[in-house]
């Protein structure tokens, strides 16, 4: 596609003079800058619009294909053939201009900050100190095919996750997609004639898809104070699995304990550790893992030998709620706020009840349900994140607005929502499921002490406690203020042609209920009670932080640009945080060795929330 780009939009690498030096004796006149201003703002109104009605004409024709193949009338496969010059060739040359000046104008907006955070702090004397390595989140890792029979070879090194060559794989062979981003039911690991691996390097999170950036930002900025592949490194990550079969497969957490190993006696300081999302859980089992005696084998002391501090950005560490309608009935607000139109293409296309089956089939997306029960989430009449005037508690999860079957029973909470799950699943996915995880709560020192020899407890900050390494600071960044998945009204789904029997209640929209949806506080994603409870909290308990570990918290409200697409400097989104300046900046100055200066910022109510958690110290 890239060069579609360039017969399109152009070279971008040299901003070019539009306007020519005058010659020796060429009349010139002098105006104003704000006159100047005027005359050159582009008059675009008609041209856009003949932009739009052009690229709508050629989407319809393409949609019309679609759904004219649906009908076996047109082989919707022959577009693959298609010469794409051929196209550009009949688009009018003023479409092409225009798409050029919109792309430009779009690709000004998304690169608002590039570079400028790491110049600011290498103007102040910050420099590249401790190594980095990078731990990205469940989407952030591109996954990309090695295997080599015959139904796999047209997608040999191409990434069926995290490229645009997933997005034609899906399009074009769903089943042979399907086949190879799941894993198998009983095993956890790849189907027979499957392999998928997560790709390696910078590139395997700079990007999710072409301009689509994730970790990108955070690169540019750490190359500004002195960072290369010498001092920085992205520890990528095949996030369908479950962490027992990381370790079992890839040997995940023996390579990263290596890298860190190396990165301390090349550079002869201790590393610091920057994990987002997800990333966060499998770091957090890394902890537990390199201790552990059969395991990592490092002993009590080893993270306080290579580690300098943790950076936890947005960490699901209790969890993310929206996994539980994931898993139950494949979906999630992005899916329940469609609109009929986009639900009747979506379900079409990629049913419910097969979106259900692809999330059960990825162990790993199961590490991230709920944790802590209902001691942290509340019960029938109560949750510590409740707020004045609300007119249900988050207390609970799922809802009924008629129970009248064991498919709808009363209003449950999340312990009962998991008993819910467990009903509504199939055996192979419980097999994976308590295999692998745990998500309750450790009531006394000698249950968190107990559990330091079971592997399943590992992902869990309730049940394991944090490394006993005094000298390693824990720094929590997270956005607030952007509103999140929070409990889920559900009906009854008779389909005799589904499997899956419940689904979401989008035709509720009152009081506070958005398409069968309540939303509460968080970054978008994940729910304020599991990014900010441990850290503000939870770890100040002694069983799970006996080391004293020091934690400092610095929220970020989610104050988004309107003007850009991803929400600019100032955004608390889960994701676009990564972009955000002030946590750039909050991240060089940590790896620059100048944590020490950075204090306690919250803004939201997360204190007295966690108070009001029912886990209490001995």
């Amino acid at each position: 596609m890239s060069f579609l780009r360039r017969r399109i939009f152009g070279d971008y690498s040299v901003q070019a003079s539009r306007e020519s030096t005058p010659e020796k004796n060429e009349e010139t006149l002098v105006v104003s800058a704000s006159k100047l201003k005027r005359l050159k703002l582009p008059r675009q109104s008609k041209r856009r619009n003949g932009l739009i009605f052009g690229l709508g004409g050629l989407f319809g024709i393409l949609v019309a294909a679609y759904f004219a193949n649906r009908q076996d009338v047109i082989n919707f496969e022959g577009l693959l053939d298609m010469n794409l010059d051929s196209i550009l060739d009949v688009i009018p040359a003023g479409i092409i201009r225009e798409a050029r000046d919109i792309t430009q104008h779009e690709r000004d907006a998304v690169n608002y900050d590039s570079f400028s955070v790491g110049l600011y702090l290498q103007a102040q004397g910050i420099k590249a100190y401790h190594p980095v390595i990078m731990i990205p989140g469940v989407i952030s890792t591109g996954l990309e095919s090695w295997g080599t029979e015959e139904h796999s070879r047209p997608y040999f090194r191409k990434r069926l996750w995290g490229s645009w060559s997933m997005m034609r794989a899906l399009i074009m062979d769903k089943a042979g997609w399907k086949r190879h981003i799941m894993l198998d039911k009983d095993t956890g690991l790849d189907p027979p004639g499957i392999k998928l691996r997560a790709a390696q390097g910078f590139d395997a999170a700079d990007f999710f898809i072409t301009g689509y950036w994730i970790w990108n930002k955070i690169l540019e900025n750490l190359a500004t104070i002195g960072y290369d592949p010498t001092t920085a490194f992205t520890a990528a990550y095949d996030w369908r699995l479950s962490y027992i079969n990381l370790e079992k497969r890839d040997q995940y957490f023996s390579r990263l304990k290596s890298h860190i190993e190396t990165a301390v006696l090349t550079s002869n300081r201790k590393v610091v550790l920057v994990s987002h999302s997800m990333g966060s859980q499998v770091l957090f089992y890394f902890l537990q893992w390199v201790e552990a005696e059969g395991h990592g084998n490092g002993g009590p002391a080893w993270v306080d030998i290579f580690v300098d501090s943790w950076i936890n950005i947005s960490g699901s560490m209790l969890g993310a709620l929206k996994d539980v309608p994931a898993v139950l009935s494949g979906e999630m607000k992005d899916t329940a706020q469609l609109n009929s139109f986009a639900v009747y293409g979506l379900e079409k296309f990629l049913a419910k009840e097969e979106r259900a089956e692809i999330f059960r089939a990825m162990p790993g997306i199961s590490s991230m349900l709920p944790k802590g029960g209902d001691a942290v989430w509340g019960n029938e009449t109560w949750a510590p994140d409740d707020r004045p005037g609300q007119k249900m508690t988050y207390g609970t999860f799922i809802n009924f607005k008629e129970s009248n079957s064991t498919l709808s029973p009363k209003n449950l909470t999340v312990d009962a929502s998991m008993e819910y799950l467990l009903k509504q699943t199939e055996d192979w996915y419980h097999d994976q499921l308590f295999g692998s995880y745990s998500h309750g709560v450790a009531h006394t020192k000698a249950k968190v002490e107990a559990n330091a020899h079971d592997p399943r407890k590992w992902v869990n900050p309730l049940e394991t406690r944090l490394p006993l390494a005094p000298h390693m600071k824990i720094y929590c960044f997270y956005g607030i203020g952007k509103d999140t998945e929070r409990s889920y009204f559900y009906r009854e789904d008779r389909d005799p042609l589904l499997n899956i029997n419940v689904t979401i209640d989008t035709t509720l929209i009152k009081d506070g209920i958005d398409h069968g949806i309540v939303l509460g506080e968080g970054d978008g994603t994940v729910n304020l009670l599991s990014t900010g409870y441990m850290c503000a909290r939870g770890w100040h308990i002694k069983r799970y932080n006996p080391a004293r570990i020091p934690i400092t918290v610095y929220e970020m409200p989610h104050e988004p640009d309107r003007f850009s697409p991803r929400g600019g400097p100032n955004t608390g989104d889960h994701v676009d945080i990564l972009g955000r300046s002030s946590l750039n900046d909050l991240i060089l100055r940590v790896a620059g060795g100048k944590g020490s200066l950075i204090e306690d910022n919250f803004v939201s109510n997360i204190r007295e929330y966690s108070a009001k958690v029912k886990i209490y110290d001995e």
